[in-house]
């Protein structure tokens, strides 16, 4: 039997990515009008090289300058070859960004602005490394919730 998907869902998810290293993986692809509430990550060092890390980062809006498609890091994940790295505070992102504002966020229209997912850019979780001589095995686990 498929998941049923449609408005007022609520998903528990995963997926996995053997050897990801210097080309950009995408671990979650934003959706408008949801939102995704990461629960764990789990980077496994298959392969490291010197002390190349691995690059936890959300490519998304940045209501502090008001600014589309930024990198903001999450994590520089440094395990040696052979050891585990788990994230498992929770945070949660929207699938879209809002609609633009001027300058940072600094009131509740900017908020709702937020919240309403009203542009046409996807928000994304992705994970790297500094080189193709570094590698981890990824796990991530999140709720996707479908708002539209």
């Amino acid at each position: 039997m498929a998941i049923v998907r449609s408005a007022g869902t609520e998903i528990i998810r995963s997926a996995h990515f053997e050897d990801v290293d210097d080309t950009v993986q995408i671990l979650i692809q934003g959706v408008q009008h949801h939102i995704y509430t990461v629960l764990s990550i789990i980077c496994y060092c298959a392969a490291r090289s010197g002390t190349e890390a691995g690059y936890l980062s959300l490519v998304g809006y940045d209501s502090h300058a008001g600014t589309t498609a930024q990198t903001i890091a999450l994590a520089d994940v440094s395990a040696s070859a052979g050891e585990t790295f788990v994230w498992d505070n929770k945070f949660s992102f929207n699938g879209y960004e809002p609609t633009d504002f001027t300058g940072q966020m600094n009131g509740a229209d900017d908020q709702d602005a937020i919240a309403d997912q009203g542009s046409s850019v996807a928000q994304i979780l992705r994970f790297a490394t500094a080189s193709s001589s570094t590698k981890y095995d990824i796990t991530v686990t999140f709720i996707d919730q479908n708002n539209s």
